[in-house]
């Protein structure tokens, strides 16, 4: 049985499926993730791009935050690959019971997923700081300098910065539907990123399948481990 018979078989035969992912799964959808050869902290900037994204930066800098986070962090061109496509099939036939991912681009959304659970945040949504009147991602996009609400106050995205906690009904509900899987699909992510990679420990069901360019600590705890790109693997999926 080769690799994509027995990830047919663990999928096809699973009635609970949960997929954690991370920036490899946007990755052939044109976004670029960090860690990579070409990812963002292989580029140049004044300051580090996780300095950038930091919560101090956004208050100390907070023109420079949006000057990156318009070019670097916003891509509403970019369009579903066969990964997104083929969870949000999954979900419709009933199997996928939910997308634990820590990226903020949603094109889980975009594809067809319903029940997404975004650990970092995301893009589409901001806020006011001083009066809390949402705002969608156009109004960052439009605005030149730093988005400013008509009270006086600033438009933050509705994103994890570094240095900031993550929400924890969001946390509360992504070990809830882990927990409660038969089989765990992660994909597209080191599991560099805690507290979010620390999530995967809490899967006590029947099998894990890992699909990532790259080693994790996850490894040897998954039954299948695929070394592609996540889309391509995808691609051959058939259930």
């Amino acid at each position: 049985m080769n690799v994509y018979e027995k990830l047919n078989q663990i999928i096809s035969s699973a009635s609970n499926v949960v997929f954690f992912g991370g920036a490899g799964v946007s990755t052939e959808s044109g976004i670029p993730d960090f860690r990579s050869a070409d990812g963002l902290y292989n580029t140049e900037y004044k300051y580090p791009p996780e300095t950038i994204l930091s919560h101090d930066f956004f208050i100390s800098h907070t023109a420079e935050f949006y000057e990156f986070y318009r070019k670097k962090m916003i891509f509403l061109r970019a369009e579903p690959n066969a990964c997104h496509i083929k969870l949000a099939e999954l979900e419709k036939k009933g199997i996928l019971k939910a997308v634990v991912t820590q990226n903020i681009d949603g094109l889980h959304q975009k594809a067809g997923s319903e029940i997404v659970i975004e650990l970092h945040g995301g893009v589409a949504r901001n806020y006011c700081m001083a009066c809390g009147k949402k705002y969608g991602v156009e109004f960052i996009i439009e605005c030149s300098g730093v988005p400013l609400c008509p009270c006086g106050g600033v438009v933050k995205p509705d994103v994890v910065l570094y240095g900031e906690a993550l929400d924890e009904n969001t946390v509360s509900e992504a070990i809830h539907y882990i927990k409660r899987a038969d089989v765990l699909i992660v994909g597209g992510t080191s599991l560099g990123v805690y507290p979010a990679a620390g999530l995967c420990r809490y899967f006590n069901g029947n099998a894990t399948i890992l699909i990532n360019k790259t080693r994790t600590y996850f490894d040897d705890d998954a039954d299948v481990v695929v070394r592609e790109n996540i889309g391509e693997v995808f691609s051959k999926i058939i259930f």
